[in-house]
């Protein structure tokens, strides 16, 4: 929070503030094991700076302002671990080829009847799903508190200008989804950040709490898929006039890089440890390598509507992913494709799910062996920067130590540890 003198002298430089901030875990403790970046090096916590994108400016309540930042070395440079900008370097980079992104988000979350001081008391565990124990999808059969929540939302967000286009129950009990509409690649996941906020801030002042963890029961897990679609001047590349039934000559190609890395990208897509308890067959998230037409079962669906609607569907990212990493590593394998002209596999045309290994690779099980997958990788390294990469790698490798350090476990079990990390902060 800064007092608007400060704000005004902080408009062009930015605010000084320690490096450690993009290097503490969701315990608070420093990320260690790993080569830290040439800015990092030296003095100890070196200040960096964020500065404001004043495009993003509103007011957020009476007296108060809200901007999203971006963060810069001390030398003036884009710090290139930061996941907004690896979103805007990728963006750029198809605007240096004439391309246009368009991008949006579906967010899924579970609310619940306890304030965030109980789930905290309670330790995030038996907890009660608002509006009822109805789990049927899209049907709204909760109860009027639920109802009451989605309203609050929207009227929420409605008064902040944040464009909204639908909201509905989702397959699980508690479980709420909300739909953005489609813009360029880094307003949708400012919008996505920001309706994630509004949605807490609107449990809270009703005295419920949610999460976006990824699977926090046994109950049906949480995705944030991405829908994207790329233009030219002509129009929607992905789009086939001559043959509306298939997939366009570039469409192809974006699904060729994507494909390519859809295993090393894992790791963007599927964050934390809980992540990976989200892929059970038949439970909707993909479990395999696939795309597909129409194809639900499938990790990427290519949707055949039309020269305004005609995109892709990423459906792999779970709830507790950041959108601006997936969003960039998305489109950093498809401009891959675009610019090699790679050939995709075959369109998986059955269902994906419970496929077998010797039939399509599998989904990567857990976050160690994604992020082998991403270290083997050179196409995303390639497009998003060695330091982008290696550090990414280094506080991922950093979480799975934390896990396997810190708790007992049993890996086939959530354990109270992922509660108390994940459930109000991933």
């Amino acid at each position: 929070m800064l007092s608007p003198a400060k704000y005004r002298s902080a408009r062009t430089k930015g605010v000084a503030i320690a490096d450690l901030v993009l290097g503490l875990d969701l315990s608070n403790h420093a990320h260690l094991g790993y080569r830290l970046p040439s800015w990092r090096q030296g003095a100890f916590m070196p200040e960096i700076s964020l500065r404001p994108d004043e495009s993003t400016l509103l007011e957020w309540k009476p007296g108060t302002a809200s901007v999203i930042c971006d963060f810069w070395t001390a030398d003036g440079e884009p710090v290139q671990s930061d996941p907004r900008q690896a979103l805007k370097r990728i963006v750029a980079a198809y605007a240096d080829r004439g391309l246009t992104v368009k991008a949006s988000v579906e967010i899924e979350a579970t609310v619940f009847v306890e304030s965030i001081d109980q789930a905290r008391a309670q330790d995030y565990q038996n907890l009660t799903p608002l509006g009822g124990n109805a789990g049927a999808a899209m049907i709204l059969a909760k109860s009027p508190d639920f109802v009451e929540y989605g309203e609050a939302v929207t009227a929420r967000l409605d008064e902040l200008g944040i464009e909204w286009e639908g909201w509905s129950d989702e397959a699980a009990s508690g479980q709420i989804e909300f739909n953005l509409p489609p813009a360029d690649a880094v307003t949708a996941a400012d919008r996505c950040t920001r309706t994630r906020q509004v949605m807490r801030e609107v449990a809270y002042s009703l005295g419920r709490t949610v999460t976006f963890m990824s699977k926090w029961s046994a109950e049906y897990g949480q995705g944030a898929h991405l829908n994207v679609s790329v233009s030219d001047d002509d129009g929607n590349v992905f789009f086939d006039a001559a043959d509306v039934t298939q997939p366009s000559d570039r469409m192809l190609n974006f699904l060729g890089g994507v494909m390519g890395s859809l295993e090393a990208a894992t790791s963007f897509a599927l964050p934390t440890i809980t992540s990976y308890r989200r892929l059970l067959d038949l439970e909707g998230p993909p479990t395999t390598v696939t795309w597909g037409i129409a194809n639900k079962s499938c990790a990427v669906r290519a949707v055949l509507d039309g020269p305004h609607a005609t995109r892709l569907e990423y459906r792999l990212p779970s709830a507790d992913s950041n959108c601006y990493l997936t969003m960039a590593s998305f489109l950093a394998a498809g401009l891959s494709g675009l610019d090699n002209k790679t050939e995709p596999p075959a369109a998986f045309n059955l269902m994906a799910w419970g496929a077998p290994g010797e039939v399509v690779p599998r989904i990567p099980a857990d976050l160690y062996s994604a992020l082998e997958a991403l270290e083997n990788d050179t196409t995303l390294r390639e497009y998003l920067g060695d330091e982008f990469i290696d550090n990414w790698i280094g506080v991922r490798r950093w979480e799975w130590i934390t896990y396997h350090t810190e708790t007992e476990r049993d890996d086939d079990q959530l354990s109270v540890w992922e509660s108390k990390r994940y459930f109000e902060l991933a």
